[in-house]
């Protein structure tokens, strides 16, 4: 299992999940995600994304990227684990991998507008006032509680403080999709009235 960028070949897959799974894509693009790969069946197992807010133009380098504005804000959002891969240690592994990018852009603090506080919380986050969060995800904030998450809260992480507990590192070496086990068919399944029905052994009696 590995994390990796999404490729432009995966936006439609991410644009369903995210659908699927009532996540937020505003001003989706692909480019912005990342997605976590089992490596042996090549199966997704999730995705999540960093947003960066700007807040100037920036100065480019001369292969033409923007160099970061002191003033420009990176969160952390659209965070999913499918059906099957959950409690492995993926969405810890997508966290971190979104974290080493932020700090690797030069940012110091990743924010989070969520309603998972607690899970959060166990890399490092910590809760904050919605008047100490910048102007522009105070309107992130109200926006998500409008529309996909309701009891979204402010939490932010200095990227220097992330911290991977033990535990999902151990589950994500092992992590391998879990089947949902088949229904026991039963015979209402065949329409059969069980109450009334006779059997190739009843003799009636």
């Amino acid at each position: 299992m590995y994390v990796r960028d999404a490729k432009n070949r995966e936006e439609v897959w991410l644009l369903d999940h995210i659908e699927a799974m009532g996540l937020d894509d505003t001003a989706f693009r692909s480019r912005d995600y990342v997605v976590a790969i089992d490596e042996e069946a090549g199966a997704k197992a999730g995705f999540g994304r960093i947003r960066v807010h700007i807040a100037g133009d920036g100065e480019r380098t001369k292969s033409g990227r923007r160099d970061p504005d002191e003033d420009d804000i990176c969160e952390l959002t659209s965070i999913g684990v499918l059906e099957g891969w959950r409690d492995q240690g993926v969405g810890a592994h997508i966290i971190e991998r979104l974290v080493e990018y932020a700090g690797d852009a030069g940012f110091e603090t990743v924010y989070a507008l969520t309603d998972a506080g607690g899970y959060l919380a166990q890399f490092g986050f910590e809760a904050m006032e919605v008047d100490d969060l910048p102007p522009v995800l105070q309107e992130r904030l109200s926006e998500k509680r409008e529309s996909t998450t309701p009891d979204a809260r402010p939490m932010r992480l200095r990227v220097t403080d992330f911290s991977m507990p033990g535990r999902f590192r151990e589950r994500f070496k092992e992590a391998g999709e879990e089947e949902s086990p088949e229904p026991e068919e039963t015979p209402e399944d065949f329409g059969i009235d069980p109450e009334k029905a006779t059997y190739k052994y009843d003799t009636g009696r």
